[in-house]
């Protein structure tokens, strides 16, 4: 009889334990599963930084091998550095990025049969 009235007495006080540590075990896989999406998130981020990368020096390859850059290109890579340098990208490939914008938009040799 002592145990039935122990607990009649006291079931709030098990029932806020029993809550609190649900509550605590749900808190610590929230916790876990928040932890590995940001990890998974920054890897993710790093990778489009470096396929955006690439795609840079590649069009600067590209594009200094034939002496121009059309202006369609200029616009193209301008967008594709704007998401690069919003990921935080902001080395050897904003250089890159610069003087493909510098090259001319047409051939020397073109602009000279022209005239």
């Amino acid at each position: 009889m002592n145990i039935l009235q122990f607990i009649q007495e006291n079931w709030l006080e098990w029932l806020f334990a029993i809550v609190t540590f649900i509550l605590g075990c749900l808190y610590r896989d929230v916790k876990k599963r928040l932890k590995d999406e940001q990890q998974k998130s920054t890897a993710i981020a790093e990778g489009v930084k470096s396929l955006l990368r690439e795609s840079i020096v590649q069009n600067y390859n590209k594009y200094l091998d034939r002496a121009c850059c059309p202006i369609y290109a200029k616009e193209s890579v301008k967008k594709v550095y704007e998401s690069y340098h919003n990921l935080g990208g902001n080395d050897v490939a904003t250089k890159l990025y610069h003087k493909l914008l510098e090259m001319p938009e047409e051939r020397e040799s073109e602009e000279s049969e022209e005239l």
